[in-house]
């Protein structure tokens, strides 16, 4: 038996932010604070499981107080008043239900309020379930001399100046007893205080969620209600799944009941192995139920604590299961979740939706089952925050669901789910032929009419004999003889010409508008084939309400069209279109929907959308909803039923291929990665299984610091990733998100590096958004990258894979011929000095040579961008000295930059210093010349002129543990000024000294590296 309380309102309560918390013995529930509010209305309902009718419902209302909720006991609530109502009185009423009643609060000692008055509150109290006519039997029949107005006098009866002799008692100790307990009870003092009152939170979990269902008897299994609920046979056809998607579609080698004995039978050892492996605690799953109203059902009530993530705690879950089918063709289970404790959590329940259908049996008699498990979102009330909530509930459940997926795969027998010949199959059966639709589209009230009105002219024409001439009428021409006549021809014209018009317009849309349903896709490749099933509340500019919608389909440039349905804002298609072969694999579809209006009238469109294969599975795109886009579409909540399936009908093969063309354009061998590397990319990102990495690059993301990691490359995405101290991050776009590429020079922010500038299209890529510096002024994202090692074969082949996915053909010659002069401008660039390193040595004069004590090997390591070059330049005065490592620019000469700094000891101006160096060996002497420009920024005439340097490294032939090491050094004038010969001999002077101070640290450093001293 179960105690259902409703707590409605309370009046004249002092307390403007208030709530009512019930005890029922040691259950505890509350309702939810109204604030601002003497006259607070709540409208909830609790339900308390009864045990003995000695017990009592306490109603407390408290006065919640903010400002005391940081004390050091937290105590943020007083006691306003409270009435106790016991559970006989409520059993003496007709039906064992106590109709709405005014109570009357007592005033305890412990609130302080200047009001004598503590209010009343408004409860509705009633008996269900087992045990209740027994009840009725013992007290109602005893106390038939109770009198009938005592469930209105409520009020009277809790306040102390109530004559008690109103009521008679009737004879019997026992029930004097009881009744004389209860009222003294009622008449006393309260004794509990406030910390009495809450001092326990104890309560039960359940008691806010069972119902008057029937429990089974102890000798009754689930699985035998499963078969009396069979038994009841229905011809009720299996729901739609819900619109959120699917998140599991497979197909296993089990039986259907098996299945479901297997997922929801009470205790399931896989429900309990689901729970460890996803941290979930506290798992109580209730016994399931039975309710009989219009049709029969399951209940069941699951509660869990889900563990804590890295933006939530851990929060409760509360699972109602509700199993609405069970017949010989399967099963469906409806799952609502409710979360309270997560943000907005009472704004939205999770739907679920499980399908468990009868599948083909295998060849030796196996039967199979069928799972379907689809998800959706009931808001309970509107909030602005419904993007965040599905998208936080679509990821929440994917990963969920990813592991209910494996765990029952690794516990039962897969079977191949996506079935797309037979479904595609069953399309082409249920293609409507032309006569159908022109059956359906004419026969209305006008076309019906206006045949009748026509059939029956035609008829009096025949019957009618020749008349005599009358008024203006002459032979050849007869007249309407009367106005009714002439009204009834003037409507049969009206008609006849509305016919006119649905049948030139349904001509054609049926002729004109062909239908792309049908064609088959041509050639080996990735194909793409769109099955388009229906659409639902399509928005129509008539104001008559009618509409005749097509879809068009545009992938890779490629389009389909669908066939023209006529005067319907819920289209049904059931139309297969699909893609000729392509050399790549799709990123998007992009779907449009359009208002025919003839051939030559402009088209009127009703919504658009994009699919992005990228971020869906195949199982998704196997069954999904497409949300239209746009004012209208928006505002009438448009949607398109789509099945998509994409898939490479030659294998690996075309992949192979797509690889050898983009070497092409790449002009560096591209290989196929291994299996396993193209798992662990698809995994770092998400991606689907059919995407494949062509290439990846050491690099660093630039923002407001720079930030280390690696870029990846696929037909379709580019994608980074970097992991530093356990923070990571990652994002990726799409090609077709990309709106311009641009080569940066290298500069001190750039560490001597060129710069690879990404620039996103305005609104695309938004997803990526935390790994841009910046926004420009027209919206786009912009993407810095830099460091590449090396930088021009990373170049080349993001700006191929760009140019093969996003321009036409003629767009892409136009702008390989513009990058070659930009390559051209930027080798000239990139190889900054490199025109002047040719200056004629007469030009250069020596500025100083020495011999070094030490082989050629350890004075080249002063070249190598290692720790001895560091640590000389360093204590040279060089700040922020950074070097590229030497790349290969034809045989024999290699090249690289460097970037620093001068100090303030070197120079005042503190520049900053960027440098070329080249280096080839010495003919066979086995020596080495390194050539060097530098180029001085934020000097006075830095931008005059160059300094050049020349060092050759020679062998002593008569000392092999030595070299001869000869410095020169020559300016090269870009512009002149009068202070030529002055600058000229200040960086003379300036730099024979430096270069000499430079030699003499590389012998102290390499002798103090050999250990030994310096001399």
């Amino acid at each position: 038996m179960r105690l259902y309380v409703y707590v409605l309102e309370a009046s004249e309560v002092p307390a403007k932010d208030s709530y009512v918390k019930l005890k029922f013995g040691k259950l505890k529930s509350k309702t939810r604070i109204l604030k601002k509010s003497e006259n607070p209305v709540w409208n909830e309902e609790f339900v308390f499981r009864v045990h003995d009718i000695e017990e009592e419902l306490v109603a407390s209302v408290f006065q919640y107080d903010d400002d005391f909720n940081m004390g050091f006991f937290n105590s943020s609530r007083e006691l306003a008043g409270r009435v106790r109502v016991p559970v006989w009185s409520i059993v003496a009423e007709e039906n064992q239900c106590l109709p709405p009643t005014w109570f009357s609060l007592e005033k305890t000692k412990t609130f302080k309020s200047g009001f004598k008055y503590s209010g009343k509150i408004l409860l509705t109290l009633s008996l269900h379930g087992r045990g209740h006519d027994t009840v009725t039997n013992h007290l109602v029949c005893t106390n038939a001399s109770v009198e009938p107005g005592y469930s209105t006098e409520i009020e009277d009866f809790h306040d102390p100046s109530h004559d008690a002799s109103k009521m008679k008692i009737p004879d019997g100790n026992k029930l004097i007893k009881t009744i004389a307990n209860r009222l003294e009870k009622l008449f006393n003092k309260y004794e509990d205080d406030l910390r009495t009152d809450d001092s326990s939170p104890t309560s039960t979990s359940m008691s806010e969620y069972e119902d008057c269902a029937e429990e089974f008897p102890s000798t009754c299994s689930f699985e035998e209600a499963v078969e009396t609920m069979q038994s009841e046979y229905s011809e009720d056809e299996f729901p739609e799944n819900l619109q959120g998607g699917i998140l599991v579609n497979q197909t296993y080698a089990l039986s259907p009941k098996d299945l479901l004995m297997f997922i929801f039978a009470p205790n399931s050892q896989f429900i309990r192995d689901l729970a460890e492996l996803q941290s979930t605690t506290d798992l109580q799953d209730g016994p399931w139920t039975r309710k009989s109203g219009d049709i029969s059902c399951l209940n069941r009530v699951v509660i869990y604590t889900k563990a804590a993530t890295k933006l939530l705690k851990a929060v409760k879950a509360t699972e109602e299961q509700t199993c609405i089918k069970a017949d010989k063709r399967g099963y469906v289970v409806f799952v609502s979740v409710s979360t309270p404790d997560v943000p907005y959590g009472n704004t939205f329940k999770v739907e679920l939706l499980y399908k468990i259908m009868t599948g083909s049996e295998l060849s030796l008699g196996e039967e199979t089952s069928h799972l379907v498990v689809s998800w959706g979102i009931n808001f309970l009330q509107s909030t602005m925050m419904r993007g965040m909530i599905e998208g936080g509930a679509r990821q929440g459940l994917l990963e969920s669901f990813n592991h209910f997926s494996k765990l029952l795969g690794q516990n039962l027998k897969t079977l191949d789910v996506l079935d797309k010949d037979s479904f595609l199959t069953s399309l082409e059966t249920g293609h409507k032929s032309d006569w159908q639709l022109a059956i359906k589209y004419f026969w209305n009230f006008t076309v019906v009419s206006a045949i009748f009105m026509a059939l029956y002219v035609i008829l009096h024409i025949l019957l009618c004999e020749p008349c005599k001439l009358r008024g203006l009428e002459f032979s050849g021409l007869d007249l309407p003889d009367s106005f009714g006549e002439l009204i009834t021809c003037a409507i049969l014209v009206i008609h006849l010409e509305r016919v006119y018009g649905m049948v030139s317009h349904f001509v054609r849309a049926r002729v004109q508008r062909g239908s792309d349903h049908g064609l088959k896709a041509q050639g080996d490749g990735w194909v793409l084939t769109v099955a388009l099933i229906e659409g639902v509340s399509l928005a129509s500019l008539d104001s008559m309400g009618f509409l005749d919608p097509y879809v068009v389909f545009s992938c890779n440039g490629k389009t389909r069209t669908s066939s023209v349905k006529l005067q319907t804002c819920d289209p049904h298609w059931n139309e297969v279109l699909e893609f000729d072969a392509m050399e790549e694999p799709p990123s998007v579809l992009d779907v449009e929907v359009f208002d025919f209006d003839g051939p030559f009238d402009q088209f009127t469109s009703l919504g658009h959308a994009e699919v992005n294969f990228v971020k869906h599975t195949s199982t998704e795109l196997a069954d999904m909803w497409v949300p239209l886009q746009g004012k209208l579409a928006q505002s009438s909540q448009s949607k398109l039923h789509l099945r998509i399936f994409l898939e490479n009908t030659n294998g690996v093969e075309t992949i192979k291929d797509y690889l050898t063309k983009m070497e092409k354009e790449v002009g560096k061998k591209l290989s196929l990665r291994s299996p396993h590397r193209n798992s662990m990319f698809q995994k770092l990102f998400k991606l689907p299984p059919e995407e494949f990495l062509i290439s990846d690059f050491s690099c660093s993301l630039r923002r407001k610091m720079p930030l280390q990691g690696r870029l990846f490359l696929s037909a379709r995405v580019v994608g980074f990733y970097a992991n530093l101290f356990g923070y990571k991050t990652k994002f990726f776009f799409l090609w077709e998100d990309v709106e311009d590429i641009e080569v940066l020079p290298p500069s001190l922010a750039s560490v001597g590096s060129p710069t690879l500038v990404i620039v996103l299209k305005n609104g695309r890529g938004m997803d990526a958004r935390h790994g841009a510096k910046s926004q420009d002024e027209d919206g786009r994202l912009r993407f810095y990258f830099q460091s590449f090692v090396p930088f021009g074969v990373a170049s080349r082949t993001i700006m191929a894979l760009w140019r093969t996915r996003t321009l036409a053909p003629e767009q892409k010659a136009q702008i390989a011929e513009e990058q070659q002069g930009q390559d051209g401008n930027y080798s000239q660039l990139e190889d900054a000095g490199a025109a002047f390193l040719n200056v004629e040595s007469a030009k250069m004069s020596k500025i100083y040579s020495a011999r070094i004590p030490f082989d050629i090997k350890s004075v080249m390591k002063m070249f190598d961008g290692g720790i001895l070059e560091h640590t000389v330049m360093g204590k040279s005065g060089c700040l922020n000295y950074v070097t590229t490592p030497w790349e290969a620019q034809k045989s024999d000469v290699y090249e690289r930059h460097l970037l620093y700094k001068f100090n303030h000891h070197i120079s005042i101006f503190g520049g900053e210093v960027a440098c070329t160096q080249q280096r080839f060996p010495l003919g066979n002497h086995g020596g080495w010349v390194v050539d060097e420009v530098m180029t001085l920024h934020d000097v006075p005439f830095g931008d005059h002129f160059r300094v050049h340097f020349k060092y050759q490294m020679e062998k002593q032939q008569t000392e092999p543990c030595s070299c001869k090491c000869d410095v020169h050094m020559g300016i090269e004038w870009l512009r002149s000024t009068k202070f030529q010969q002055r600058i000229s001999r200040n960086i003379t002077d300036k730099f024979a000294k430096r270069v000499k101070e430079i030699l003499q640290l590389l012998e102290t450093e390499i002798s103090l590296a050999n250990g030994n001293p310096p001399r």
